[in-house]
C-alpha cells in the first residue's frame, strides 16, 4: 500500500493531468464570466435598435 501511495505522489502524468483540468476550469469559468457579461450588452443594442425601428415606422405611418 505505501509504494501504490509513493508511486501515485512521485507519478508526474497525474499531475499533469490534474494541471490541465484545472486550466480547463478556469477557462470554462472565465468564458462563462464573459458570455454573461456579453449578453447584457447584446441586450442593450438590440433594445435600442428596436426603438430606433419603431420610430422610424412611426414616421413613415
Amino acid at each position: 500500500m505505501t509504494s501504490l501511495l509513493v508511486s501515485c505522489l512521485t507519478n508526474n502524468e497525474a499531475q499533469d493531468l490534474v494541471e490541465y483540468s484545472l486550466l480547463i476550469a478556469f477557462v470554462i469559468c472565465t468564458m462563462a464570466g464573459l458570455v454573461l457579461g456579453i449578453g447584457d450588452s447584446i441586450q442593450t443594442v438590440t433594445s435600442i435598435s428596436n426603438s430606433q425601428i419603431n420610430a422610424a415606422g412611426a414616421l413613415i405611418h
